[in-house]
């Protein structure tokens, strides 16, 4: 009788506690340059979700490759983020790209190309790559290929 009740109750903690879809991406918002110095320039990004599910689960960043003005300068690799049960969520994609790694870009025309870009004020930013959502042996793949103009201050 124990046993018949104990899976009862594991059958109806199971289906009421559903996996209906996977939790939906919005998009990538608010690209911006949060700091800049002779140093660093730190961009900030946010990834959108909605997850409708009645179970959390957990969401990575897969390498994003964080290039400007189509020169690959730098990969966000967040750690694991926990994504709240029926709720709308965001995920900050935050990288920090070293001045030097800029100035050690091989080849003219990369150079001239963002040397012209620091003359009009203005960069082109894309985030480009995969995040992984996970949750009781599921995953998902959310593509995410996003590119912004941002003006310089």
């Amino acid at each position: 009788m124990q046993k018949l009740i104990l899976l009862l109750t594991v059958v109806i903690s199971i289906t009421s506690c559903t996996i209906k879809e996977k939790p939906v991406f919005l998009g990538i918002e608010d690209i911006k340059v949060a700091n800049s110095n002779s140093k660093i320039i730190s961009l900030a990004a946010t990834a959108r979700f909605k997850n409708p599910n009645d179970l959390s689960g957990n969401l990575k960043s897969d390498a994003i490759s964080i290039l400007i003005n189509d020169i690959q300068l730098a990969q966000v690799n967040s750690e694991s983020f926990d994504v709240p049960a029926k709720k709308e969520f965001t995920v900050p994609l935050n990288v920090d790209i070293s001045t030097d790694s800029i100035l050690g870009i091989k080849g003219s025309d990369a150079i001239s190309s963002l040397l012209q870009s620091l003359i009009n004020k203005q960069i082109k930013v894309q985030y480009k790559g995969n995040l992984i959502y996970k949750t009781f042996g599921f995953s998902y793949t959310y593509t995410v290929d996003k590119t912004k103009m941002i003006t310089l201050d």
